[in-house]
Protein backbone atom coordinates (compact mmCIF):
# COMPACT_ATOMS: atom_id res chain seq x y z
CA UNK A 1 0.00 0.00 0.00
CA UNK A 2 1.25 3.52 -0.84
CA UNK A 3 0.72 5.59 2.29
CA UNK A 4 1.13 9.33 2.76
CA UNK A 5 1.68 10.79 6.23
CA UNK A 6 1.54 14.53 6.91
CA UNK A 7 3.07 16.21 9.96
CA UNK A 8 4.82 19.53 10.55
CA UNK A 9 8.03 17.87 11.72
CA UNK A 10 9.22 14.27 11.53
CA UNK A 11 11.80 14.61 14.27
CA UNK A 12 11.52 12.19 17.16
CA UNK A 13 13.42 14.56 19.44
CA UNK A 14 10.72 17.24 19.30
CA UNK A 15 7.96 15.57 21.30
CA UNK A 16 5.29 12.91 21.62
CA UNK A 17 3.46 13.23 18.29
CA UNK A 18 6.71 13.49 16.34
CA UNK A 19 8.24 10.55 18.16
CA UNK A 20 5.15 8.40 17.65
CA UNK A 21 4.86 9.28 13.95
CA UNK A 22 8.53 8.50 13.39
CA UNK A 23 8.10 5.07 14.98
CA UNK A 24 4.88 4.46 13.07
CA UNK A 25 6.42 5.36 9.69
CA UNK A 26 9.27 2.94 10.37
CA UNK A 27 6.85 0.19 11.36
CA UNK A 28 4.85 0.66 8.15
CA UNK A 29 7.99 0.56 6.03
CA UNK A 30 9.23 -2.61 7.73
CA UNK A 31 5.79 -4.15 7.11
CA UNK A 32 6.39 -3.69 3.38
CA UNK A 33 4.41 -0.52 2.67
CA UNK A 34 5.64 2.41 0.61
CA UNK A 35 5.69 5.29 3.06
CA UNK A 36 5.75 8.95 1.98
CA UNK A 37 6.03 11.69 4.62
CA UNK A 38 5.21 15.33 3.90
CA UNK A 39 6.75 17.70 6.46
CA UNK A 40 8.64 20.96 6.74
CA UNK A 41 11.35 19.43 8.91
CA UNK A 42 12.98 16.00 9.15
CA UNK A 43 15.23 14.70 11.91
CA UNK A 44 18.66 13.28 11.25
CA UNK A 45 17.55 9.80 12.28
CA UNK A 46 14.81 9.33 9.65
CA UNK A 47 15.46 6.00 7.96
CA UNK A 48 16.15 5.75 4.24
CA UNK A 49 13.09 3.53 3.82
CA UNK A 50 10.91 6.62 4.45
CA UNK A 51 10.37 8.76 1.33
CA UNK A 52 10.68 12.40 2.36
CA UNK A 53 8.75 15.28 0.77
CA UNK A 54 9.87 18.56 2.29
CA UNK A 55 7.59 21.60 2.08
CA UNK A 56 8.84 25.10 2.79
CA UNK A 57 8.48 26.30 6.35
CA UNK A 58 5.24 28.29 6.38
CA UNK A 59 4.52 31.59 8.10
CA UNK A 60 1.01 30.50 9.09
CA UNK A 61 -0.87 27.26 9.78
CA UNK A 62 -3.07 27.94 6.74
CA UNK A 63 -0.02 28.17 4.48
CA UNK A 64 1.30 24.88 5.82
CA UNK A 65 -2.08 23.19 5.27
CA UNK A 66 -2.17 24.47 1.69
CA UNK A 67 1.41 23.38 0.98
CA UNK A 68 0.72 19.95 2.44
CA UNK A 69 -2.43 19.60 0.34
CA UNK A 70 -0.50 20.38 -2.86
CA UNK A 71 2.26 17.93 -1.97
CA UNK A 72 -0.13 15.08 -1.20
CA UNK A 73 -2.20 15.66 -4.34
CA UNK A 74 0.94 15.39 -6.47
CA UNK A 75 1.53 11.84 -5.24
CA UNK A 76 -0.34 8.74 -6.37
CA UNK A 77 -1.26 7.42 -2.92
CA UNK A 78 -3.68 4.77 -1.71
CA UNK A 79 -4.38 6.55 1.57
CA UNK A 80 -3.41 9.87 3.17
CA UNK A 81 -3.13 10.32 6.93
CA UNK A 82 -2.72 13.73 8.60
CA UNK A 83 -1.44 14.03 12.16
CA UNK A 84 -3.31 17.23 12.96
CA UNK A 85 -1.82 20.15 11.02
CA UNK A 86 -3.27 19.86 7.51
CA UNK A 87 -6.72 19.55 5.98
CA UNK A 88 -6.34 17.22 2.99
CA UNK A 89 -6.50 13.57 3.99
CA UNK A 90 -8.51 10.37 4.15
CA UNK A 91 -7.67 9.85 7.82
CA UNK A 92 -7.32 12.71 10.32
CA UNK A 93 -5.63 12.01 13.65
CA UNK A 94 -4.94 15.14 15.71
CA UNK A 95 -2.46 14.00 18.34
CA UNK A 96 -3.23 17.07 20.41
CA UNK A 97 -6.91 16.15 20.47
CA UNK A 98 -9.53 18.81 19.85
CA UNK A 99 -8.03 22.32 19.81
CA UNK A 100 -11.36 23.70 21.01
CA UNK A 101 -11.54 21.25 23.91
CA UNK A 102 -7.94 22.03 24.81
CA UNK A 103 -8.75 25.75 24.83
CA UNK A 104 -11.66 25.14 27.21
CA UNK A 105 -9.49 23.05 29.52
CA UNK A 106 -6.77 25.69 29.51
CA UNK A 107 -9.35 28.13 30.84
CA UNK A 108 -9.40 26.05 34.05
CA UNK A 109 -5.89 27.33 34.74
CA UNK A 110 -7.31 30.84 35.15
CA UNK A 111 -9.33 32.30 38.04
CA UNK A 112 -13.05 31.84 37.48
CA UNK A 113 -13.74 35.53 36.89
CA UNK A 114 -11.16 35.68 34.09
CA UNK A 115 -12.50 32.78 32.02
CA UNK A 116 -15.42 34.51 30.26
CA UNK A 117 -13.15 37.49 29.51
CA UNK A 118 -10.49 35.22 28.03
CA UNK A 119 -13.09 33.37 25.97
CA UNK A 120 -14.52 36.62 24.61
CA UNK A 121 -11.21 38.31 23.80
CA UNK A 122 -9.64 35.20 22.26
CA UNK A 123 -12.35 35.06 19.60
CA UNK A 124 -11.28 38.47 18.32
CA UNK A 125 -7.61 37.60 17.83
CA UNK A 126 -6.24 36.94 14.30
CA UNK A 127 -4.67 33.74 15.64
CA UNK A 128 -8.07 32.47 16.72
CA UNK A 129 -9.61 33.26 13.34
CA UNK A 130 -6.78 31.37 11.68
CA UNK A 131 -7.50 28.36 13.89
CA UNK A 132 -11.18 28.54 13.02
CA UNK A 133 -10.44 28.52 9.28
CA UNK A 134 -8.10 25.58 9.75
CA UNK A 135 -10.66 23.65 11.81
CA UNK A 136 -13.32 24.21 9.16
CA UNK A 137 -11.12 22.47 6.59
CA UNK A 138 -10.24 19.67 8.97
CA UNK A 139 -13.65 18.74 10.33
CA UNK A 140 -16.17 19.57 7.61
CA UNK A 141 -15.33 16.65 5.27
CA UNK A 142 -18.18 14.14 5.51
CA UNK A 143 -16.25 11.22 4.00
CA UNK A 144 -13.19 11.58 6.25
CA UNK A 145 -12.36 9.10 9.02
CA UNK A 146 -11.34 10.68 12.32
CA UNK A 147 -9.00 8.85 14.67
CA UNK A 148 -9.69 9.68 18.30
CA UNK A 149 -6.96 8.72 20.76
CA UNK A 150 -9.55 8.04 23.45
CA UNK A 151 -13.28 8.04 24.11
CA UNK A 152 -12.86 11.50 25.64
CA UNK A 153 -11.47 12.81 22.35
CA UNK A 154 -14.23 11.06 20.38
CA UNK A 155 -16.76 12.91 22.54
CA UNK A 156 -14.91 16.18 21.91
CA UNK A 157 -15.05 15.61 18.15
CA UNK A 158 -18.82 15.23 18.36
CA UNK A 159 -19.42 18.03 20.86
CA UNK A 160 -17.16 20.76 19.51
CA UNK A 161 -16.84 19.93 15.81
CA UNK A 162 -20.07 18.18 14.84
CA UNK A 163 -18.36 15.01 13.65
CA UNK A 164 -20.77 12.10 13.25
CA UNK A 165 -20.00 9.12 15.48
CA UNK A 166 -19.93 6.88 12.43
CA UNK A 167 -16.90 8.78 11.14
CA UNK A 168 -14.89 8.23 14.33
CA UNK A 169 -12.61 5.30 15.17
CA UNK A 170 -11.08 5.18 18.65
CA UNK A 171 -7.47 3.98 18.48
CA UNK A 172 -5.47 4.40 21.68
CA UNK A 173 -1.77 5.16 21.51
CA UNK A 174 0.69 2.30 21.73
CA UNK A 175 4.15 2.08 23.27
CA UNK A 176 7.43 0.41 22.37
CA UNK A 177 7.53 -2.18 25.14
CA UNK A 178 11.13 -3.16 24.37
CA UNK A 179 12.52 0.35 24.65
CA UNK A 180 10.43 1.08 27.77
CA UNK A 181 10.79 -1.92 30.06
CA UNK A 182 11.58 -2.87 33.68
CA UNK A 183 14.58 -4.72 32.22
CA UNK A 184 16.43 -1.38 32.22
CA UNK A 185 16.05 -0.89 35.96
CA UNK A 186 19.25 -2.68 37.06
CA UNK A 187 21.35 -0.62 34.65
CA UNK A 188 20.03 2.85 35.48
CA UNK A 189 18.15 2.94 38.78
CA UNK A 190 20.93 3.46 41.32
CA UNK A 191 23.02 5.72 39.09
CA UNK A 192 20.18 8.13 38.39
CA UNK A 193 18.87 8.11 41.97
CA UNK A 194 22.36 9.00 43.21
CA UNK A 195 22.54 11.86 40.68
CA UNK A 196 19.16 13.15 41.87
CA UNK A 197 20.05 12.81 45.56
CA UNK A 198 17.40 10.17 46.22
CA UNK A 199 18.06 7.88 49.19
CA UNK A 200 17.27 4.18 49.49
CA UNK A 201 14.28 4.90 51.72
CA UNK A 202 12.86 7.66 49.49
CA UNK A 203 9.92 7.24 47.13
CA UNK A 204 10.73 8.99 43.86
CA UNK A 205 7.83 10.49 41.93
CA UNK A 206 8.37 11.40 38.28
CA UNK A 207 6.71 13.62 35.71
CA UNK A 208 7.86 14.15 32.10
CA UNK A 209 6.28 17.29 30.69
CA UNK A 210 6.88 20.43 28.64
CA UNK A 211 3.87 22.59 29.49
CA UNK A 212 4.20 22.56 33.27
CA UNK A 213 0.95 24.39 34.07
CA UNK A 214 -1.23 22.31 31.74
CA UNK A 215 0.27 19.03 32.98
CA UNK A 216 -0.32 19.94 36.61
CA UNK A 217 3.25 20.41 37.82
CA UNK A 218 2.32 23.18 40.34
CA UNK A 219 -0.30 20.90 41.91
CA UNK A 220 2.18 18.04 42.05
CA UNK A 221 4.88 20.15 43.71
CA UNK A 222 2.38 21.33 46.33
CA UNK A 223 1.31 17.72 46.93
CA UNK A 224 4.91 16.59 47.42
CA UNK A 225 5.53 19.35 49.95
CA UNK A 226 2.35 18.44 51.84
CA UNK A 227 3.24 14.74 51.89
CA UNK A 228 6.71 15.56 53.23
CA UNK A 229 5.18 17.66 56.02
CA UNK A 230 3.08 14.62 56.89
CA UNK A 231 6.25 12.53 57.21
CA UNK A 232 6.28 10.72 53.87
CA UNK A 233 9.83 10.40 52.43
CA UNK A 234 8.94 11.50 48.90
CA UNK A 235 10.90 13.35 46.26
CA UNK A 236 9.96 14.54 42.79
CA UNK A 237 11.91 14.62 39.53
CA UNK A 238 10.53 16.97 36.86
CA UNK A 239 11.91 16.11 33.43
CA UNK A 240 11.30 18.50 30.54
CA UNK A 241 10.46 22.14 30.04
CA UNK A 242 8.76 23.89 27.15
CA UNK A 243 10.66 27.07 26.37
CA UNK A 244 14.08 26.85 27.95
CA UNK A 245 16.19 24.43 29.97
CA UNK A 246 15.14 24.58 33.57
CA UNK A 247 17.45 22.84 35.95
CA UNK A 248 17.96 23.06 39.68
CA UNK A 249 16.41 22.14 42.98
CA UNK A 250 13.54 23.32 45.11
CA UNK A 251 14.76 22.52 48.57
CA UNK A 252 15.29 18.82 49.20
CA UNK A 253 12.00 17.72 47.66
CA UNK A 254 12.01 18.64 43.94
CA UNK A 255 14.67 18.29 41.23
CA UNK A 256 14.16 20.03 37.88
CA UNK A 257 16.12 17.88 35.46
CA UNK A 258 15.42 19.94 32.34
CA UNK A 259 14.85 18.50 28.85
CA UNK A 260 16.16 14.98 28.32
CA UNK A 261 16.51 13.32 24.92
CA UNK A 262 16.39 9.89 26.58
CA UNK A 263 13.86 9.36 29.38
CA UNK A 264 14.32 5.61 29.92
CA UNK A 265 16.82 6.12 32.80
CA UNK A 266 14.36 8.32 34.70
CA UNK A 267 11.55 5.79 34.45
CA UNK A 268 14.02 3.19 35.74
CA UNK A 269 14.88 5.38 38.71
CA UNK A 270 11.31 6.31 39.66
CA UNK A 271 8.77 4.53 41.85
CA UNK A 272 5.53 6.26 40.74
CA UNK A 273 4.67 8.32 37.67
CA UNK A 274 2.36 11.29 38.34
CA UNK A 275 0.61 13.58 35.84
CA UNK A 276 -2.39 15.54 37.17
CA UNK A 277 -3.02 16.99 33.72
CA UNK A 278 -5.77 19.39 32.73
CA UNK A 279 -5.88 17.95 29.18
CA UNK A 280 -4.24 15.00 27.45
CA UNK A 281 -5.86 13.06 24.58
CA UNK A 282 -3.90 9.89 25.45
CA UNK A 283 -0.58 10.63 27.07
CA UNK A 284 2.34 8.69 25.57
CA UNK A 285 4.45 9.24 28.68
CA UNK A 286 1.81 7.49 30.78
CA UNK A 287 2.06 4.45 28.49
CA UNK A 288 5.85 4.64 28.71
CA UNK A 289 5.62 4.66 32.50
CA UNK A 290 3.34 1.61 32.55
CA UNK A 291 5.67 -0.18 30.12
CA UNK A 292 8.53 0.62 32.50
CA UNK A 293 6.60 -1.02 35.32
CA UNK A 294 5.45 2.11 37.16
CA UNK A 295 2.01 2.74 38.65
CA UNK A 296 0.52 5.99 37.32
CA UNK A 297 -1.54 8.65 39.06
CA UNK A 298 -3.17 10.96 36.53
CA UNK A 299 -6.41 12.87 36.06
CA UNK A 300 -9.70 11.96 34.42
CA UNK A 301 -8.84 14.56 31.74
CA UNK A 302 -6.18 12.18 30.41
CA UNK A 303 -7.56 9.77 27.80
CA UNK A 304 -4.92 7.22 28.79
CA UNK A 305 -6.69 6.88 32.11
CA UNK A 306 -9.52 5.08 30.31
CA UNK A 307 -7.19 2.12 29.85
CA UNK A 308 -6.54 1.36 33.49
CA UNK A 309 -8.46 0.00 36.44
CA UNK A 310 -8.03 2.55 39.26
CA UNK A 311 -6.40 0.93 42.25
CA UNK A 312 -4.61 -1.65 40.13
CA UNK A 313 -2.29 0.11 37.64
CA UNK A 314 -2.63 3.47 39.34
CA UNK A 315 -5.26 6.03 40.27
CA UNK A 316 -7.32 8.87 38.80
CA UNK A 317 -8.08 12.26 40.31
CA UNK A 318 -11.14 14.30 39.38
CA UNK A 319 -9.67 17.75 39.93
CA UNK A 320 -6.08 18.35 38.73
CA UNK A 321 -5.88 21.48 40.88
CA UNK A 322 -6.89 19.74 44.13
CA UNK A 323 -3.75 19.10 46.18
CA UNK A 324 -5.53 17.12 48.89
CA UNK A 325 -7.15 14.80 46.35
CA UNK A 326 -3.81 14.19 44.65
CA UNK A 327 -2.16 13.39 47.99
CA UNK A 328 -4.91 10.88 48.82
CA UNK A 329 -4.51 9.22 45.42
CA UNK A 330 -0.74 8.95 45.87
CA UNK A 331 -0.65 7.62 49.41
CA UNK A 332 -1.44 3.94 48.65
CA UNK A 333 1.43 3.81 46.14
CA UNK A 334 3.93 5.14 48.67
CA UNK A 335 3.75 1.67 50.24
CA UNK A 336 6.42 -0.56 48.60
CA UNK A 337 4.25 -3.63 49.14
CA UNK A 338 1.36 -2.09 47.19
CA UNK A 339 3.72 -1.06 44.41
CA UNK A 340 4.91 -4.61 43.77
CA UNK A 341 1.49 -5.71 42.54
CA UNK A 342 0.82 -2.40 40.78
CA UNK A 343 4.12 -2.52 38.90
CA UNK A 344 3.34 -5.97 37.52
CA UNK A 345 -0.17 -4.90 36.54
CA UNK A 346 1.19 -1.75 34.87
CA UNK A 347 3.59 -3.74 32.72
CA UNK A 348 0.85 -6.19 31.73
CA UNK A 349 -1.41 -3.29 30.72
CA UNK A 350 1.31 -1.77 28.52
CA UNK A 351 1.89 -5.11 26.80
CA UNK A 352 -1.79 -5.09 25.78
CA UNK A 353 -1.26 -1.64 24.24
CA UNK A 354 1.98 -2.09 22.37
CA UNK A 355 3.10 -0.02 19.40
CA UNK A 356 2.52 -3.05 17.17
CA UNK A 357 -1.11 -3.29 18.25
CA UNK A 358 -1.52 0.43 17.69
CA UNK A 359 -0.08 0.22 14.16
CA UNK A 360 -2.20 -2.79 13.19
CA UNK A 361 -5.36 -0.99 14.32
CA UNK A 362 -4.53 1.98 12.10
CA UNK A 363 -3.70 -0.27 9.18
CA UNK A 364 -7.18 -1.74 9.54
CA UNK A 365 -8.57 1.79 9.10
CA UNK A 366 -6.52 2.13 5.91
CA UNK A 367 -8.01 -1.11 4.63
CA UNK A 368 -11.44 0.35 5.36
CA UNK A 369 -10.57 3.40 3.24
CA UNK A 370 -9.30 1.19 0.40
CA UNK A 371 -12.41 -1.00 0.50
CA UNK A 372 -14.62 2.09 0.34
CA UNK A 373 -12.77 3.26 -2.77
CA UNK A 374 -13.09 -0.14 -4.43
CA UNK A 375 -16.84 -0.08 -3.84
CA UNK A 376 -17.10 3.45 -5.24
CA UNK A 377 -15.17 2.42 -8.37
CA UNK A 378 -17.20 -0.74 -8.97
Amino acid sequence: MKIGLAIESLDAARGGAEQWTSQYAQWLAKAGHEVHVVASQFGDDVENSIIQHRVARAETRIEFAQATEEALESLDLDVTHDMGSGWQCDVFQPHGGSRTAAFEQNLLLLPGWMRPIKRLTAHRLPRYREFQRLLMGQYMAEDRIFIALSQRVAHDFERFHGVRRGQIRVVYNGVDTDRFSPDHTPRYRQIVRDELGVGDGDTLLLIVAHNFRLKGVPTLIAAVERLRRQGWPVKLAVVGGKRRPRKGRRGDSVVFVGPARETVPYYAAADVYVQPTFYDPCSLVVLEAWASGLPVVTSRFNGAGELMTPGREGALVDDPANVAELCAALEPFLDPGVRVASCAAARALALRHSLGRNCRDLLAVYEEVAARRRRAAA
